[in-house]
């Protein structure tokens, strides 16, 4: 409520607050706030912040709930009234849409009969009567409305009436075109739709042109050459009528089709100087059509600029300079590559054809056809006449220079055909098809067939390999050739193989020298590995020294290294299924040359003069021995590689591997066994040389004098002692070891010692002693002793060997000292018999032998010793 007044007077009780819908229709709207909202706006202000002991006054907040409810009782009726209109809306808006629905459903039934009527009449329609026009069901206006079916077929029949039409004006064009070939032996007609251009006339004249051809021959067959069954007249007779020609259809049609292909052709060329790629197409197109394209590709492969150039350059000679020839003659020496001008077409190939490539994907439809046909023509004519030229200079060369060639050659050309067929040509960038691919293999593979069929490449890399082989060995086979043997016995059957071999090693290269057909350059190339000069053509005249008849590791490693550059051509220029084949010749190659003529060549020598020295009355020379070094380690160094490389590249054929295993276990056993006679030889030397100075020991050596006395106490040996341990140290121990070593070495020294050890055992059984002859069997003992062990000796040896010592003190050491070591004696003991397993101790037997020999044996002490046993 509000009091009225002026405008300093204000109401007793503060105004209610007013409300509308919109403040109930926020989604924010909560009660509780709304009611403490209306109970702060009914305390007035002064008495909000007032003291709080005034006594609560309900009337502000009676009034104000009071006003609130009144405002919301008149703002629920006008609510009410909208609510009620709303759903009166609602109720209308409802009959409207169930009647819309209601004439909706009816009018779709109606079209549906509608529709179902229309398509049973149609189709009684169709199949009553193939007129078209009757029987249709109308549309009201008196028009027939004929559709699905019928209008189907209506379309059906128009084609065909058009292709009859049009097959008709053809006809009778094409008579029209023959009456005036025939006639006037013109083609007027066909003429002018040739001037008048475009793809389509040119292929009706193509096309035409045919039939006339056909037509010609079946009417014409006098101006074809063949027996006309009909009537002659004063000109050609026609086959069919009778009727005589002024004319020869064939000669003009011919000139006709001529004429429109060099039209065609001239078209073809304009548009390819101007990068026409689409007249170009068309111009394929129709050439296609009327000869199957092969006029069109003759030309443009034939006419190409890149043939031009290259026929102008092909009669250049090979200009590669002598020096670089010299490498390639030179087995020594790396391959240098392929030729330069070979390397130059091919660069240029590789350009011209993935240019080329792109073109004729643009300007043919049958591109495929064509890039074949251009592949062709490049490695036919280009790549293969210059490859001839560049191996029959080769050929000039040497036979090496012409593998080389020929591999280098066939590296590079696969790398062409690669990187063609990686970049894929007309298919670029996606790699090239299949038959584009085939294309390239199989003209890579015609290249070079005239080379590599059957064995010829093969024989080619055998036979440079001999005369590599014979060149490089000649001086050392010269030198054994000419050594004098002292073959006995079995031995010398084995080494008759080995004889001959030689033989015909040294004959091989004499002949090769001297052959019509070796050029100057092998002839040169091939002294020069022989170490010969020009002049020394004759063997006779050849001096060689005993150092070249030696082995030599160097040249073994030259004999391999061309191996093994002639296995790496065979495996990328033979095929996959032949290299087993290959491998077991350049195998039996190598066993022979390398295994026979050389090493065993070389061993027999060795064998010869170990033999020969087995009873000399002079100190034996054992020079040869360090020959045996070189031996196992060139056989090591051959079997290696026959191991790794050649067996192994034959994995892929069972037979011919077991067979090369077979071979090479042979070889090596061979060489082996040679080796081990040596070796045995030898030491059968060492130990007569060792007997006969033994032999040559004075009886009263260790019996001296008094008045010897003093000479003896200067000298630490005897002469046999000093003679004997030179000997075996200075030579045999010293040309042991630089002939072999590691365990072969140990069981050679260990059999020699125990071989000396049983001749110096049995020796000091032999001599008798006296006091001061007991020192000087001491010191040559323990001077043996020092001397064996100075080898590599195994242990058992080492024992054994030390027992000597033990003998030398039994010859100068007392009765009693004698007693307490004859109680430390065996049974069998380690006498002459003793083997590297036997004991170490002395027997019984050899003690009573050794204290015999002293001077005072018949003494009581020695004697009541020796009864003790």
């Amino acid at each position: 409520m509000e009091r009225g007044g002026s405008n300093s007077s204000r109401a007793l009780f503060p105004k209610g607050p007013s409300f509308s819908l919109s403040d109930f229709s926020s989604k924010d709207f909560i009660v509780r706030d709304f009611v403490d909202s209306l109970a702060e706006t009914a305390v007035p202000q002064n008495r909000r912040s007032g003291p709080s002991n005034h006594a609560f006054d309900p009337k502000p907040l009676i009034r104000t709930f009071e006003n609130a409810l009144s405002q919301l009782s008149s703002l629920s009726e006008e609510l009410q009234v909208k609510e009620s209109e709303l759903l009166s809306q609602v109720r209308r808006a409802e009959i409207q849409h169930d009647q819309t629905l209601d004439t909706l459903g009816r009018k779709l039934d109606q079209s549906m009969a509608q529709f179902e009527a229309l398509d049973l009449s149609l189709n009684n329609t169709g199949s009553a009567d193939d007129s078209f026009g009757t029987n249709g069901i109308s549309n009201g206006n008196g028009r027939s409305d004929g559709g699905g079916n019928i209008a189907v077929q209506i379309g059906e029949k128009l084609e065909e009436l058009d292709r009859k039409r049009r097959k008709a004006q053809d006809a009778n064009f094409l008579i029209q075109c023959w009456m005036e070939v025939s006639d006037s032996g013109q083609l007027t007609s066909l003429e002018e739709i040739q001037k008048q251009g475009g793809a389509e006339n040119k292929i009706r004249c193509a096309v035409i042109a045919r039939q006339l051809m056909r037509i010609s021959q079946r009417l014409d067959p006098a101006s074809w050459g063949q027996q006309s069954n009909g009537l002659r007249g004063n000109g050609i007779t026609n086959g069919v009528t009778g009727v005589s020609r002024k004319h020869n259809t064939r000669e003009v049609l011919e000139k006709f089709s001529e004429l429109l292909e060099q039209d065609l052709l001239k078209q073809f060329n304009n548009s390819y100087r101007k990068q026409n790629f689409d007249d170009m197409m068309e111009c394929a197109k129709v050439l296609h059509d009327f000869n199957g394209g092969a006029s069109v590709i003759a030309t443009f492969v034939n006419q190409h600029q890149f043939f031009i150039d290259r026929d102008q350059l092909i009669t250049d000679e090979v200009t590669t300079d002598g020096e670089t020839w010299d490498q390639l003659a030179d087995p020594d020496s790396d391959p240098p590559g392929v030729e330069p001008s070979l390397q130059s077409l091919v660069d240029e190939v590789k350009i011209v054809m993935q240019e080329e490539s792109f073109i004729i994907k643009r300007a043919f439809p049958f591109y495929e056809k064509v890039l074949i046909k251009f592949i062709q023509r490049v490695f036919q004519q280009s790549i293969q006449q210059r490859l001839e030229m560049v191996l029959d200079k080769a050929t000039t060369i040497s036979s090496l220079a012409f593998l080389r060639c020929l591999h280098a050659s066939r590296s590079y050309i696969s790398a062409l055909v690669e990187d063609l067929k990686t970049h894929g040509l007309t298919e670029h960038p996606e790699p090239c098809s299949s038959q584009i691919s085939q294309a390239l293999d199989q003209q890579l593979e015609e290249l070079f067939v005239p080379y590599l069929v059957g064995n010829s490449y093969i024989d080619r890399e055998k036979k440079s390999l001999e005369e590599m082989y014979n060149s490089l060995l000649f001086k050392f086979t010269l030198y054994h050739s000419r050594r004098k043997k002292t073959p006995t016995g079995f031995m010398a059957a084995i080494a008759q193989q080995g004889t001959q071999l030689l033989a015909t090693a040294k004959d091989a290269y004499m002949e090769r020298l001297e052959s019509s057909d070796l050029t100057p350059t092998q002839k040169r190339m091939m002294l020069r590995v022989a170490g010969l000069q020009d002049n020394s053509s004759n063997k006779n005249d050849i001096e060689v020294s005993e150092e070249q008849g030696a082995l030599s590791v160097a040249y073994a490693k030259r004999m391999i290294g061309w191996l093994a550059e002639s296995v790496r051509r065979a495996l990328e220029l033979g095929s996959a299924s032949e290299t087993p084949k290959d491998v077991n010749i350049l195998l039996n190659l190598l066993l022979t040359s390398m295994g026979q003529v050389y090493v065993e060549t070389a061993l027999d020598a060795a064998l010869d003069a170990a033999q020969s020295q087995e009873n000399v009355k002079n100190e034996p020379d054992l020079s040869y021995l360090p020959n045996i070094r070189p031996a196992v380690t060139i056989t090591n160094l051959m079997s290696r590689f026959i191991t790794t490389v050649l067996i192994r590249l034959a994995e892929s054929n069972t037979t011919v591997r077991r067979s090369m295993e077979a071979q090479t276990k042979m070889a090596i056993e061979a060489t082996e066994k040679k080796t081990n006679a040596v070796m045995k030889s030898t030491m059968d030397v060492a130990i007569n040389w060792v007997t006969r100075i033994l032999n040559q020991q004075k009886k009263l050596d260790f019996r001296p004098k008094d008045d010897d006395l003093e000479g003896l106490v200067d000298s630490l040996q005897t002469p046999t002692c000093l003679a004997i341990c030179t000997f075996l140290s200075s030579k045999v121990a010293a040309h042991a070891a630089q002939a072999i070593d590691g365990h072969n070495l140990e069981m050679f020294s260990s059999e020699l010692a125990l071989a000396v050890y049983r001749l110096l055992f049995e020796h000091f059984k032999k001599f008798p002693v006296n006091a001061t002859g007991g020192l000087m069997v001491t010191k040559d003992l323990a001077k043996y002793v020092s001397t064996l062990k100075e080898w590599p000796l195994t242990k058992e040896v080492v024992q054994i060997v030390e027992l000597l010592t033990e003998v030398g003190y039994l010859f100068i050491i007392g009765p009693e000292a004698l007693r307490e070591r004859s109680r430390n004696l065996s049974a069998t003991g380690s006498g002459a018999g003793a083997g590297t397993g036997a004991g170490t101790k002395l027997g019984k037997a050899d003690f009573k032998a050794f204290v015999q020999k002293r001077e005072d044996a018949s003494s009581v002490g020695i004697q009541s010793v020796l009864a003790g046993l």
